[in-house]
């Protein structure tokens, strides 16, 4: 039975009602409401929440980002992951972000970081405990909840989106195969989709590089974080996620990884992988959200 799709003005465009055919029961999902301005547009997140909502005491939030390398892919993308949260009593956002053939860097932070603090702003209408926002995402997306969860502290990449003075801060992160050192794809020239990212590639400015990469900025006072990683992933290298995990650890700062053997990018979307992962996820986010 699909979920009810409750409608904003423009309505939900039938690609978006197909994507959320399967998703769990006793949700409300608004489609496109509006979190922000990139660009001179619209920036727009689809919200899904518990049944019931109003009535219930405040909730934990979590806004998701989908992958695509930064070039591609859109918010459908974490649905299943963000109304299985949900699910869990957490309001969440699969939110947009401007990709890069639109803006360079750090345009797509700059949007990630509008979208908490549009949560953080709308929290009393939402049922939202402000200091219960957490962050997520996938391969791209992975990397933007990684840079949320590493640089709250860092004013020039708040943009000028809106919700100006709201904090963008998260109190944890779930990333799926993330990006997290720019540097670390190996070969002249970078990763492509990194290089079409950034503007440059990696040998002509290794300093925007390091500032793009959520590894750099990694202190005692970073979000906690969830990583799943292949460790056969081909895009991403697993020793990214080694390296991020090792310098939480002498950061101080919780971190988890759980390492799916010879795996590659994505699999945590496979049928044989979603649930295992997903218990694993909603375990965490019980324990760390207090729920």
């Amino acid at each position: 039975m699909a979920v009810p799709v409750v409608m904003t003005a423009m309505g939900a465009a039938p690609e978006s009602r197909q994507a959320m055919a399967d998703l769990p029961e006793g949700l409300d999902v608004r489609d496109n409401a509006v979190f922000g301005q990139g660009g001179g547009r619209d920036l727009k997140l689809t919200l899904f929440s518990p049944k019931g909502a109003r009535a219930r005491p405040l909730m934990p939030g979590m806004v998701y980002f989908h992958g695509g390398g930064w070039r591609g892919g859109n918010r459908e993308g974490l649905y299943r992951w963000a109304a299985r949260s949900a699910a869990l009593g957490i309001v969440c956002a699969s939110a947009e972000y401007r990709l890069s053939g639109e803006a360079f860097y750090p345009a797509a932070v700059e949007d990630a970081k509008c979208a908490v603090r549009w949560m953080r702003a709308h929290a009393k209408e939402l049922k939202v405990d402000p200091e219960r926002i957490g962050c997520g995402g996938g391969s791209a997306g992975g990397h933007l909840a990684a840079m949320l969860a590493t640089t709250a502290h860092l004013k020039a990449l708040e943009g000028k989106g809106g919700h100006e003075g709201i904090s963008s801060r998260v109190c944890l992160a779930v990333l799926l195969n993330p990006a997290l050192d720019m540097l670390g794809f190996g070969g002249r020239g970078g990763h492509s989709a990194a290089v079409a990212f950034l503007g440059v590639p990696p040998e002509e400015r290794p300093d925007l590089y390091r500032e793009a990469s959520p590894v750099t900025h990694v202190s005692k006072e970073s979000a906690p974080c969830l990583i799943f990683h292949g460790t056969a992933d081909p895009i991403v290298p697993y020793a990214q996620a080694v390296r991020f995990k090792e310098t939480m650890e002498r950061a101080g700062a919780p971190v988890e990884l759980v390492g799916a053997e010879g795996e590659g990018h994505g699999y945590m979307a496979s049928p044989a992988w979603f649930e295992k992962c997903c218990a694993k996820m909603d375990a965490w986010l019980k324990e760390r959200f207090g729920i």
